[in-house]
């Protein structure tokens, strides 16, 4: 049960893991949106590997993994 605890201990985190990358997360959302329709798979892809690559470092920051 020990892993249960520590993955609740690291969900726990995801909000301010996203508060710290909300600009990024917001310009990926606006592109997808945007698309919408007519969105194919790598349309977004500059702003979701922005958007990942904070996420990471946030979560390096706070000593954890996504």
């Amino acid at each position: 049960m020990e892993s249960v605890a520590k993955a609740k201990e690291r969900l726990a985190k995801y909000p301010v893991l996203f508060a710290k990358c909300s600009q990024q997360a917001t310009l990926y959302a606006r592109c997808v949106l945007f698309k919408e329709d007519k969105l194919k798979k790598s349309d977004c892809a500059k702003e979701f590997h922005e958007f990942k690559t904070c996420l990471q470092s946030a979560a390096k920051d706070l000593k954890t993994r996504i």
